[in-house]
């Protein structure tokens, strides 16, 4: 297995690779960003709609709101909150017995799927991530910040969603070493996803002990404190505190992939291998 600097040199190829490969699908890149901008729009008319009978709602004026509308478009397929993610093929090659090879490669199998799908997510934030935002900036007033440090710390905390969101999907992909068919587990967290990330409505609307068990929730990580970094809400030590509750998701859960992972390899039989 590779060492140091080594190593870190063939996450980086992985990684490359992996942008590489989903910059070469230029025509469903077209239509994904087409899809987004569309549902932005329709998701933007439904919040216009919604704050103009309930001003403030979730603590948000309506700029803010329409604001989290588009950065949830612009994040949905780099966080692939419906799926798209190097979970389903990883999933695949378990089924099929393919996993045996990734098995006898000499790098760490967490490690080399982590890089492959931060490629993937690199080229989808900024392939598709990039242009709706762009658009819905045009169209609709929103509450954008014009200081870079924001925009840094907005792309930090964007950074640590993906390590949470890819812990979580891992441990789904996992569950294919024991599921003949992992589609079932994958639809319902997904779907949660969806829901508990704010994908869908942002957290701060939702009430009592619903909303304040959806904010210490992993998926909060993935869209809601990002877009709460790009909004001001969290600065200061406030914002240390959402990069520590981001670290502390990300770090239990690639732990809890990484021993699911073992209990796999050693006791299950790779299906169809």
């Amino acid at each position: 297995m590779a060492h140091g600097p080594g190593r870190a040199a063939l996450y980086a190829a992985v990684a490359a690779k992996g942008f590489r490969r989903y910059a070469t699908y230029r025509a469903a890149t077209l239509a994904g960003i087409f899809t987004n901008t569309v549902f932005g729009v329709i998701l933007a008319q439904t919040y216009l709609a919604l704050w103009a009978e309930r001003p403030g709602l979730g603590g948000y004026d309506q700029a803010q709101a329409l604001t989290f509308v588009w950065i949830g478009q612009s994040l949905h397929m780099a966080v692939a909150a419906m799926g798209g993610g190097s979970e389903e093929e990883l999933m695949e090659r378990i089924r099929s017995g393919d996993i045996a090879v990734d098995l006898y490669r000499p790098v760490d199998l967490q490690l080399w799927w982590l890089a492959q799908d931060a490629g993937r997510a690199c080229f989808q934030l900024f392939a598709r991530g990039a242009l709706p935002l762009a658009f819905g900036a045009l169209v609709f007033d929103l509450a954008l910040p014009a200081s870079p440090g924001t925009w840094i710390a907005f792309l930090t905390a964007v950074a640590l969603g993906l390590l949470v969101s890819f812990g979580i999907r891992y441990l789904v992909a996992l569950s294919a070493f024991w599921l003949l068919d992992g589609a079932g587990i994958g639809q319902l967290a997904w779907l949660v996803g969806m829901f508990f990330s704010g994908m869908l409505l942002p957290l701060n609307v939702f009430p009592g002990l619903l909303g304040e068990v959806a904010r210490v929730l992993p998926w909060s990580s993935i869209l809601q404190l990002p877009a709460d970094v790009l909004l001001g809400v969290h600065t200061g030590t406030g914002l240390l505190g959402v990069y520590a509750f981001q670290l502390a998701w990300a770090v239990a859960l690639l732990a809890a992939g990484r021993a699911l992972q073992s209990l796999a390899t050693r006791r299950v039989v790779v299906q169809g291998g």
